[in-house]
């Protein structure tokens, strides 16, 4: 293959996965040069990283998604939503000194992880591996900063908690209305902030669904499972959770 071609398929795999055209063809290299992939008849190894990375496709923002438009709940009011984001605690397994920057809410060590997902309960974005004490408004301005950024398509927002900051492309509910769909049991919306926050909370729930079934998919992260790992290796498992959840949900 020519230096030329392959430079054009990384190009194009790099769109898909939002990664420098250097950075990708680097990241291939290594993995032909540690015999952990290689080409084959059916794809080289740039198209098949693509592929499997572009199960973590961040948004395009091109169109509206089919949970929104197809319900006047949430039409128009919500049709430049994206997706949801929120935390999880996975356990993990460290040395009695790492321990109490582990230790957050829970009484057992763990690090948090931030992913968002789409309403087809596919993940678009996943942050793992940081401390369990880090509170998720943190995680989420690491997460707009870094190199490997979370990316909100213009004019489009995630859905957050009311714990996060108020900015572009992120929103949040109104803070001091009833938000919990438990909350709305007895007794319905009563003004017009109760009833973003009712809807708010029922598009933003898609989160927690596709925690709930990403955990019971794979007990390995579940916390109910005694860890045996550590954080770098429990990280690791965790991307790959959510990449396998995500095919599964293409199929």
């Amino acid at each position: 293959m020519s230096s030329c071609n392959k430079l054009s398929t990384n190009e194009k795999c790099c769109d898909i996965i939002r990664m420098s055209p250097l950075a990708f063809a680097r990241f291939c290299e290594l993995l032909r040069d540690t015999d952990r992939l290689k080409d084959n008849k059916n794809a080289i190894v740039e198209e098949q990283v693509a592929k499997f990375y572009q199960f973590l496709r961040q948004p395009n923002g091109v169109e509206v998604p089919q949970e929104i438009i197809s319900s006047h709940r949430f039409y128009p009011h919500f049709k430049d939503c994206v997706g949801a984001i929120d935390g999880t605690h996975i356990r993990v397994k460290v040395s009695k000194d790492e321990a109490p920057r582990y230790r957050g809410r829970k009484d057992y060590t763990t690090q948090n992880v931030m992913a968002a997902c789409g309403f087809d309960m596919r993940f678009t974005y996943v942050l793992p591996g940081w401390e369990g004490t880090v509170s998720d408004s943190s995680i989420i301005k690491n997460a707009l900063a870094r190199v490997d950024k979370l990316i909100t398509p213009k004019g489009k927002f995630y859905l957050v908690d009311a714990g996060c900051m108020l900015r572009s492309g992120l929103l949040t509910p109104y803070r001091g209305v009833r938000y919990h769909l438990k909350e709305y049991s007895a007794r319905a919306p009563e003004n017009a902030q109760e009833l973003l926050n009712h809807r708010h909370a029922a598009l933003r729930n898609v989160i927690e669904r596709t925690f709930g079934v990403l955990k019971k998919r794979f007990p390995i992260i579940s916390r109910a499972t005694e860890p045996h790992y550590h954080v770098k290796t429990v990280t690791e498992i965790v991307l790959a959770c959510c990449i396998l959840h995500s095919l599964l949900h293409t199929t």
